[in-house]
């Protein structure tokens, strides 16, 4: 039913949804956090690109999802640049705004019609 590239971008999602709960309960600052931190942000940055080639997308059928993606790169971009410059409740705003994104996003691909929704229901 569906490629490689959609299980894939599928698996990469499902990934940074389980990984960025996790970073919003834990202790923030330590060793692991910045470790599970930057492993996020390259997730969200392929899950985001990847929207993009997937075999089934087509311009002309461009979703708000699609926006989402948009919106996740650049959220990062400034969640990272904050806390390179010690922003840290900017950090934060701009992490949580970049994780509702991806759930926002998430729950677009389970209307019907859509492939994921297919795929779960």
């Amino acid at each position: 039913m569906a490629s490689l590239e959609v299980w894939v971008h599928f698996a990469a999602t499902t990934g940074s949804i389980l990984l960025g709960a996790v970073m919003l309960i834990r202790q923030k600052g330590d060793g692991l956090h910045k470790a599970l931190g930057r492993t996020w942000v390259v997730t969200m940055v392929f899950v985001a690109l990847s929207s993009f080639f997937l075999p089934a997308f087509d311009p002309s059928q461009w979703s708000p999802i699609h926006a989402l993606s948009v919106w996740t790169l650049v959220s990062l971009f400034f969640a990272v640049r904050a806390i390179r410059r010690g922003n840290v409740r900017g950090h934060q705003i701009w992490m949580i705004c970049t994780y509702l994104g991806l759930l926002g996003a998430f729950a677009g691909t389970l209307f019907p019609g859509r492939l994921v929704h297919r795929i779960l229901f």
